[in-house]
């Protein structure tokens, strides 16, 4: 069932994009271009305005049918208890404290003890 509102969702979309670029421009409500145009007298829509409106509508309806389908199939879930635990970078335990009385682990390579270098000269101000 899904699948087939889908589908008549996909093709409801793709026919409302033709019908809106069939429409002419009413040069952006700024005043400009509309002339005697598509709704030059008040409550006269074209065939283009009704049937867009009416596409837009079933668009709606569609949209409202995908969701409720979509939601009856997780049930009362969340989409957070169906997400993978394990490789997240939030873990569901929390981390272990840290014991104060183990000692600091020691560093894998001791740097070997070189020529020191001479410590540099502090200027006096005299």
């Amino acid at each position: 069932m899904q699948q087939i509102i889908l589908v008549f969702h996909i093709l409801i979309a793709a026919i409302l994009v033709g019908l809106v670029l069939l429409q002419r421009s009413e040069g952006g409500a700024l005043g400009i271009g509309g002339g005697g145009g598509l709704m030059s007298s008040r409550g006269k829509a074209t065939t283009l305005t009704r049937t867009t409106a009416v596409l837009g509508l079933v668009f709606f309806a569609t949209s409202m049918g995908l969701a409720f389908l979509a939601r009856g199939d997780a049930g009362a879930r969340s989409v957070m208890d169906r997400a993978p635990v394990e490789g997240n970078a939030v873990s569901a335990q929390p981390a272990a404290p840290a014991t104060p009385d183990s000692p600091p682990e020691a560093p894998l390579v001791q740097p070997e003890p070189g020529p020191s270098a001479p410590a540099p000269a502090v200027p006096t101000g005299e």
